[in-house]
């Protein structure tokens, strides 16, 4: 499941968002929450606003996750410990940016309890695992943001990233794992686990897609304290300009 793929499909009449979005419902039914969501959003909610999204949006109709410790209104943000868990008032900036831009939120996904671990299996909603081996661990923090993606749940995903939680499950389950330059996307509404170093990551299954959700989900947050405006053309490749050479160790 692509952002691209999906967009061509609804262009195309191949496919509807709204039976994508019920078939994704339909699996975690059957499948079950754990290990890979703590919460689900409201069925009906979301099939409602997947029929009436605006198709020229840039994310119309496509079905995203995002780890649970960042908030979304009305939902609870647990970090992964039920004793912690409270009910967010207000989304989460980088979520509101999406939405805004037409995605659809299934819901919110297991992690390493406050985003602190690198295996995935530290959590009392159960540990997640690799798709390619279920004896193998999924990598974490952000391990049911990852496994979600992998398993075709969603299109994209967003975890924490501080030290290598956006990029170690995505490396375990075979997906790309960005993980932006720090206060290029809003930490606004997300639990900490070290303010100053907590990036916003993102799974998908290809780089144009994490190129896509980038994109639309940067900017300027004056509630975010670190954050900060790219600089006017500014990109991650700049040896795109001139000759590069790329070698394996």
């Amino acid at each position: 499941m692509t952002i691209a793929g999906l967009r061509r499909d609804y262009q195309t009449g191949q496919q509807t968002a709204t039976d994508v979005i019920e078939r994704i419902f339909d699996r975690i039914e059957v499948e079950g929450l754990s290990p890979i969501w703590i919460s689900l959003s409201d069925r009906a909610e979301a099939l409602e606003r997947t029929a009436t999204v605006d198709p020229s949006l840039p994310l119309a109709g496509i079905p995203f996750a995002v780890k649970d410790n960042i908030d979304v209104e009305g939902m609870a943000t647990t970090a992964g410990c039920p004793s912690f868990a409270y009910q967010a008032t207000r989304t989460a900036t980088v979520v509101n940016r999406l939405t805004d831009a037409g995605a659809i939120l299934i819901g919110k996904t297991n992690l390493d309890q406050f985003a602190t671990g690198l295996t995935g299996v530290r959590s009392p909603y159960g540990a997640c695992s690799s798709v390619f081996d279920e004896r193998y661990i999924s990598g974490g923090s952000s391990s049911g943001s990852a496994v979600a993606v992998a398993k075709g749940l969603c299109a994209f995903a967003l975890g924490t990233d501080t030290a290598g939680s956006g990029r170690v499950p995505a490396a375990f389950n075979g997906l790309v794992g960005l993980k932006p330059t720090r206060g290029l996307l809003s930490t606004t509404g997300i639990v900490p686990a070290c303010r100053s170093l907590d990036c916003v990551s993102i799974f998908t299954v290809s780089a144009a897609d994490a190129g896509t959700v980038w994109r639309v989900a940067q900017g300027f947050d004056a509630a975010d304290p670190y954050s900060r405006t790219a600089a006017a053309g500014a990109g991650a490749a700049p040896w795109l300009t001139g000759t590069f050479r790329f070698a394996v160790p």
